[in-house]
Protein backbone atom coordinates (compact mmCIF):
# COMPACT_ATOMS: atom_id res chain seq x y z
CA UNK A 1 0.00 0.00 0.00
CA UNK A 2 1.35 3.52 -0.72
CA UNK A 3 1.93 5.96 1.43
CA UNK A 4 1.65 8.81 -0.83
CA UNK A 5 -0.88 11.13 -0.71
CA UNK A 6 -3.19 12.13 -3.91
CA UNK A 7 -1.83 15.09 -6.38
CA UNK A 8 -3.48 18.15 -5.18
CA UNK A 9 -3.91 17.05 -1.50
CA UNK A 10 -2.46 17.98 1.56
CA UNK A 11 -1.39 15.12 4.11
CA UNK A 12 -3.74 14.78 6.92
CA UNK A 13 -2.80 16.18 9.89
CA UNK A 14 -2.44 14.44 13.10
CA UNK A 15 -4.92 14.72 15.49
CA UNK A 16 -3.80 16.31 18.56
CA UNK A 17 -2.57 14.85 21.77
CA UNK A 18 -5.13 15.45 23.97
CA UNK A 19 -4.01 16.74 27.41
CA UNK A 20 -4.56 15.43 30.71
CA UNK A 21 -6.77 16.30 32.97
CA UNK A 22 -5.85 18.01 35.79
CA UNK A 23 -5.27 16.83 38.90
CA UNK A 24 -7.97 18.20 41.38
CA UNK A 25 -7.12 20.30 43.94
CA UNK A 26 -6.16 18.41 47.38
CA UNK A 27 -9.51 18.78 49.72
CA UNK A 28 -8.76 21.59 51.93
CA UNK A 29 -8.37 20.57 55.43
CA UNK A 30 -11.32 21.16 57.54
CA UNK A 31 -11.08 24.32 60.01
CA UNK A 32 -10.59 24.32 63.53
CA UNK A 33 -13.47 25.06 65.55
CA UNK A 34 -13.73 28.26 66.99
CA UNK A 35 -13.93 28.31 70.63
CA UNK A 36 -15.80 30.62 72.83
CA UNK A 37 -13.83 32.31 75.93
CA UNK A 38 -14.28 34.31 78.75
CA UNK A 39 -17.74 32.20 79.90
CA UNK A 40 -16.45 32.35 83.41
CA UNK A 41 -16.62 34.68 86.71
CA UNK A 42 -13.23 34.16 88.65
CA UNK A 43 -11.69 30.64 89.04
CA UNK A 44 -13.18 27.58 87.11
CA UNK A 45 -14.09 25.44 89.72
CA UNK A 46 -17.30 23.35 90.36
CA UNK A 47 -20.14 25.57 90.43
CA UNK A 48 -18.49 28.45 88.95
CA UNK A 49 -20.45 32.00 88.11
CA UNK A 50 -21.00 32.47 84.44
CA UNK A 51 -21.01 35.81 82.63
CA UNK A 52 -23.86 35.13 80.72
CA UNK A 53 -26.14 31.91 81.98
CA UNK A 54 -28.43 30.39 79.99
CA UNK A 55 -29.63 27.64 83.03
CA UNK A 56 -29.38 28.11 86.48
CA UNK A 57 -29.21 25.13 88.79
CA UNK A 58 -29.48 24.99 92.83
CA UNK A 59 -29.27 22.50 95.15
CA UNK A 60 -30.96 19.89 92.95
CA UNK A 61 -31.01 16.00 94.44
CA UNK A 62 -32.51 12.94 93.30
CA UNK A 63 -32.36 9.87 95.00
CA UNK A 64 -33.37 6.33 94.48
CA UNK A 65 -33.82 4.47 97.23
CA UNK A 66 -30.92 4.27 98.83
CA UNK A 67 -28.73 5.79 96.25
CA UNK A 68 -28.13 9.40 95.46
CA UNK A 69 -28.36 10.10 91.33
CA UNK A 70 -27.72 13.46 91.70
CA UNK A 71 -26.61 15.99 94.05
CA UNK A 72 -25.62 19.10 92.45
CA UNK A 73 -24.88 22.02 94.93
CA UNK A 74 -24.77 25.07 91.89
CA UNK A 75 -24.50 24.83 88.56
CA UNK A 76 -24.55 27.18 85.36
CA UNK A 77 -24.47 26.74 81.63
CA UNK A 78 -22.93 29.57 79.66
CA UNK A 79 -25.02 30.84 76.54
CA UNK A 80 -24.43 30.64 73.19
CA UNK A 81 -21.29 28.04 74.03
CA UNK A 82 -21.08 24.49 73.89
CA UNK A 83 -21.08 22.04 76.81
CA UNK A 84 -20.00 18.96 77.44
CA UNK A 85 -20.99 16.77 80.53
CA UNK A 86 -18.86 13.73 80.83
CA UNK A 87 -18.01 11.56 83.91
CA UNK A 88 -17.97 7.89 84.27
CA UNK A 89 -21.42 5.20 83.83
CA UNK A 90 -23.67 5.98 86.77
CA UNK A 91 -22.26 9.74 87.58
CA UNK A 92 -25.83 10.94 87.39
CA UNK A 93 -25.35 12.75 83.80
CA UNK A 94 -28.88 11.28 82.33
CA UNK A 95 -31.07 11.74 85.28
CA UNK A 96 -29.82 15.50 85.50
CA UNK A 97 -30.77 15.66 82.01
CA UNK A 98 -34.10 14.31 82.69
CA UNK A 99 -34.46 16.57 85.89
CA UNK A 100 -34.07 19.77 83.84
CA UNK A 101 -35.96 18.72 80.78
CA UNK A 102 -39.41 17.74 83.16
CA UNK A 103 -38.93 13.78 82.72
CA UNK A 104 -38.49 13.29 85.60
CA UNK A 105 -39.35 15.28 89.55
CA UNK A 106 -36.48 16.25 92.29
CA UNK A 107 -36.42 15.51 95.81
CA UNK A 108 -34.92 18.76 96.11
CA UNK A 109 -33.99 22.29 94.18
CA UNK A 110 -34.89 24.73 92.04
CA UNK A 111 -33.36 25.21 88.29
CA UNK A 112 -34.03 28.45 85.75
CA UNK A 113 -33.97 28.35 82.24
CA UNK A 114 -33.75 31.85 80.44
CA UNK A 115 -34.89 33.15 83.49
CA UNK A 116 -37.76 30.83 83.44
CA UNK A 117 -38.45 28.82 86.81
CA UNK A 118 -39.09 25.13 85.64
CA UNK A 119 -39.61 23.26 88.58
CA UNK A 120 -42.54 21.28 88.00
CA UNK A 121 -43.10 22.14 84.59
CA UNK A 122 -43.70 19.70 82.23
CA UNK A 123 -41.77 18.29 79.59
CA UNK A 124 -43.75 19.49 76.66
CA UNK A 125 -44.05 23.09 78.47
CA UNK A 126 -40.46 22.83 78.40
CA UNK A 127 -39.51 22.01 75.35
CA UNK A 128 -42.32 24.92 74.07
CA UNK A 129 -40.31 27.06 75.95
CA UNK A 130 -37.07 26.25 73.67
CA UNK A 131 -35.37 23.46 75.73
CA UNK A 132 -34.95 20.67 73.38
CA UNK A 133 -33.33 17.09 74.26
CA UNK A 134 -32.68 14.36 72.34
CA UNK A 135 -32.06 10.77 73.50
CA UNK A 136 -29.63 8.03 73.88
CA UNK A 137 -31.86 5.89 72.47
CA UNK A 138 -33.41 7.61 69.68
CA UNK A 139 -37.09 8.03 70.03
CA UNK A 140 -38.20 8.59 65.91
CA UNK A 141 -41.69 6.87 65.65
CA UNK A 142 -40.56 4.23 63.30
CA UNK A 143 -44.14 3.37 61.47
CA UNK A 144 -44.00 6.97 60.35
CA UNK A 145 -42.41 8.52 57.37
CA UNK A 146 -39.18 10.39 58.21
CA UNK A 147 -41.21 13.20 56.72
CA UNK A 148 -44.00 12.65 59.64
CA UNK A 149 -41.37 12.19 61.84
CA UNK A 150 -40.09 16.01 61.22
CA UNK A 151 -43.54 17.10 61.61
CA UNK A 152 -43.97 16.42 64.96
CA UNK A 153 -41.38 18.51 65.59
CA UNK A 154 -43.18 21.93 64.74
CA UNK A 155 -44.66 24.07 67.47
CA UNK A 156 -47.76 25.44 67.98
CA UNK A 157 -49.82 23.35 64.85
CA UNK A 158 -53.72 25.07 64.02
CA UNK A 159 -54.75 21.37 63.06
CA UNK A 160 -53.50 20.21 66.77
CA UNK A 161 -57.34 21.78 67.75
CA UNK A 162 -60.27 19.16 67.64
CA UNK A 163 -62.51 21.58 65.84
CA UNK A 164 -60.12 23.37 63.33
CA UNK A 165 -58.41 19.98 62.36
CA UNK A 166 -62.25 19.27 60.84
CA UNK A 167 -61.78 22.13 58.31
CA UNK A 168 -58.38 22.25 56.16
CA UNK A 169 -59.05 25.55 55.60
CA UNK A 170 -57.17 27.02 58.66
CA UNK A 171 -54.64 24.63 58.48
CA UNK A 172 -53.44 23.78 55.01
CA UNK A 173 -51.26 27.07 54.35
CA UNK A 174 -49.21 26.26 57.93
CA UNK A 175 -49.07 22.75 57.06
CA UNK A 176 -47.54 23.37 53.62
CA UNK A 177 -44.89 26.22 55.22
CA UNK A 178 -44.09 22.86 57.88
CA UNK A 179 -43.95 20.72 55.50
CA UNK A 180 -41.04 22.96 53.39
CA UNK A 181 -39.17 23.55 56.78
CA UNK A 182 -38.80 19.96 57.13
CA UNK A 183 -37.59 18.88 53.58
CA UNK A 184 -35.19 22.15 53.94
CA UNK A 185 -33.89 20.71 57.29
CA UNK A 186 -34.04 16.68 55.49
CA UNK A 187 -31.81 18.54 52.93
CA UNK A 188 -29.12 19.88 55.66
CA UNK A 189 -29.06 16.40 57.20
CA UNK A 190 -28.62 14.73 54.37
CA UNK A 191 -32.15 12.79 54.56
CA UNK A 192 -34.17 14.85 52.00
CA UNK A 193 -33.46 11.64 49.65
CA UNK A 194 -35.13 9.50 52.75
CA UNK A 195 -38.49 11.92 53.26
CA UNK A 196 -40.77 9.15 52.31
CA UNK A 197 -39.12 6.26 53.74
CA UNK A 198 -40.17 4.78 56.95
CA UNK A 199 -38.13 5.78 60.29
CA UNK A 200 -38.02 1.88 60.75
CA UNK A 201 -35.51 1.55 57.50
CA UNK A 202 -32.29 4.14 59.12
CA UNK A 203 -29.67 3.41 60.20
CA UNK A 204 -28.93 3.62 64.28
CA UNK A 205 -26.88 6.63 62.60
CA UNK A 206 -29.48 7.81 60.35
CA UNK A 207 -32.28 8.31 63.56
CA UNK A 208 -29.30 10.05 65.51
CA UNK A 209 -29.76 12.67 62.80
CA UNK A 210 -33.66 12.35 61.92
CA UNK A 211 -33.89 13.24 65.86
CA UNK A 212 -31.47 16.31 65.93
CA UNK A 213 -33.47 17.35 62.75
CA UNK A 214 -36.54 17.15 64.13
CA UNK A 215 -35.45 19.07 67.03
CA UNK A 216 -34.81 21.92 65.19
CA UNK A 217 -38.42 22.11 63.57
CA UNK A 218 -39.47 24.16 67.17
CA UNK A 219 -36.55 26.63 66.87
CA UNK A 220 -35.16 25.77 70.15
CA UNK A 221 -33.10 28.04 72.03
CA UNK A 222 -30.83 25.18 74.40
CA UNK A 223 -30.42 21.80 72.72
CA UNK A 224 -29.82 19.03 74.80
CA UNK A 225 -27.99 15.97 73.42
CA UNK A 226 -27.67 12.45 75.30
CA UNK A 227 -24.60 11.01 73.72
CA UNK A 228 -25.29 11.47 70.13
CA UNK A 229 -22.57 9.68 68.36
CA UNK A 230 -23.81 6.17 70.54
CA UNK A 231 -23.79 3.47 68.09
CA UNK A 232 -22.86 5.62 64.96
CA UNK A 233 -21.07 4.54 62.03
CA UNK A 234 -17.87 6.21 62.11
CA UNK A 235 -18.63 7.44 58.24
CA UNK A 236 -21.52 9.75 60.04
CA UNK A 237 -19.73 10.83 62.66
CA UNK A 238 -18.09 13.85 61.24
CA UNK A 239 -21.87 14.65 59.96
CA UNK A 240 -22.75 14.73 63.42
CA UNK A 241 -19.93 17.13 64.67
CA UNK A 242 -20.53 19.40 62.15
CA UNK A 243 -23.90 19.71 62.77
CA UNK A 244 -23.52 20.22 66.49
CA UNK A 245 -20.69 22.73 65.83
CA UNK A 246 -23.27 24.55 63.18
CA UNK A 247 -26.42 24.92 65.95
CA UNK A 248 -23.76 27.19 68.00
CA UNK A 249 -22.94 29.11 64.74
CA UNK A 250 -26.70 29.68 64.54
CA UNK A 251 -27.03 31.41 67.52
CA UNK A 252 -28.13 27.96 69.59
CA UNK A 253 -26.86 26.98 72.97
CA UNK A 254 -25.71 23.36 73.07
CA UNK A 255 -25.09 21.03 76.02
CA UNK A 256 -24.09 17.24 75.24
CA UNK A 257 -23.15 13.85 77.40
CA UNK A 258 -20.54 12.55 75.66
CA UNK A 259 -17.69 9.59 76.69
CA UNK A 260 -15.64 10.24 73.78
CA UNK A 261 -13.04 12.70 75.10
CA UNK A 262 -11.21 13.34 71.98
CA UNK A 263 -14.44 14.42 70.46
CA UNK A 264 -15.04 16.74 73.57
CA UNK A 265 -11.80 18.44 73.48
CA UNK A 266 -12.51 18.75 69.33
CA UNK A 267 -15.86 20.36 69.90
CA UNK A 268 -16.45 21.91 73.20
CA UNK A 269 -15.90 25.01 74.92
CA UNK A 270 -16.82 24.37 78.18
CA UNK A 271 -16.71 20.80 80.07
CA UNK A 272 -18.43 19.65 83.64
CA UNK A 273 -17.82 16.40 85.13
CA UNK A 274 -19.79 14.79 87.15
CA UNK A 275 -19.22 11.77 89.49
CA UNK A 276 -21.36 10.17 91.89
CA UNK A 277 -24.04 12.15 91.35
CA UNK A 278 -22.19 15.55 92.03
CA UNK A 279 -20.01 18.10 90.27
CA UNK A 280 -16.21 17.62 90.43
CA UNK A 281 -14.74 19.65 88.26
CA UNK A 282 -15.76 22.75 85.07
CA UNK A 283 -13.29 24.60 82.53
CA UNK A 284 -11.88 24.95 79.35
CA UNK A 285 -11.95 20.83 78.03
CA UNK A 286 -7.89 21.27 77.98
CA UNK A 287 -7.44 21.72 81.66
CA UNK A 288 -10.28 19.55 82.81
CA UNK A 289 -8.23 17.11 80.67
CA UNK A 290 -5.63 17.10 82.76
CA UNK A 291 -7.65 17.92 86.40
CA UNK A 292 -6.72 15.39 88.91
CA UNK A 293 -9.95 14.92 90.27
CA UNK A 294 -11.49 13.84 86.82
CA UNK A 295 -8.55 11.45 85.96
CA UNK A 296 -9.59 10.16 89.43
CA UNK A 297 -13.04 9.61 88.66
CA UNK A 298 -12.30 8.00 85.58
CA UNK A 299 -9.50 5.95 86.72
CA UNK A 300 -8.97 5.75 90.23
CA UNK A 301 -6.52 7.79 92.28
CA UNK A 302 -2.75 7.56 91.72
CA UNK A 303 -2.67 8.35 88.25
CA UNK A 304 -1.03 10.93 85.87
CA UNK A 305 -2.38 11.33 82.73
CA UNK A 306 -4.60 13.70 80.88
CA UNK A 307 -7.54 11.96 79.52
CA UNK A 308 -7.41 14.11 75.84
CA UNK A 309 -4.37 11.89 74.85
CA UNK A 310 -4.84 8.55 73.05
CA UNK A 311 -3.21 6.57 75.60
CA UNK A 312 -3.96 3.17 76.76
CA UNK A 313 -5.97 4.83 79.60
CA UNK A 314 -8.65 6.18 77.13
CA UNK A 315 -8.73 3.06 75.55
CA UNK A 316 -9.32 0.99 78.91
CA UNK A 317 -12.12 3.93 79.49
CA UNK A 318 -13.94 3.19 76.55
CA UNK A 319 -14.18 -0.53 76.79
CA UNK A 320 -15.06 -0.39 80.37
CA UNK A 321 -17.81 2.22 79.10
CA UNK A 322 -18.65 0.15 76.39
CA UNK A 323 -18.67 -3.62 78.34
CA UNK A 324 -20.86 -1.22 81.10
CA UNK A 325 -23.22 -0.54 77.72
CA UNK A 326 -23.73 -3.85 77.33
CA UNK A 327 -23.93 -5.44 80.24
Amino acid sequence: MSNSTEPGKRPAKAAPAQKAAPAAPPAAPRAKPVKTVDLHVGEAAPGVAKNDPIVVVDNVTRTFGGLTAVDVAHLEIPRNAITALIGPNGAGKTTLFNLLTGFDKPDTGTWTFAGNALAGIPAYKVAGMGQIRTFQLTKSLNLLTVLDNMKLGAKDQKGESFLRALFPVFWRDQEQEIEAKAMDLLARFKLDAKHADYAASLSGGQRKLLEMARALMSDPTLVMLDEPMAGVNPALTQSLLDHILDLKTQGMTVLFVEHDMQMVRHIADWVIVMAEGKVVAEGPPDEVMKNPAVIDAYLGSHHDSDLGDPTEHVSAIKELLNDDDKS
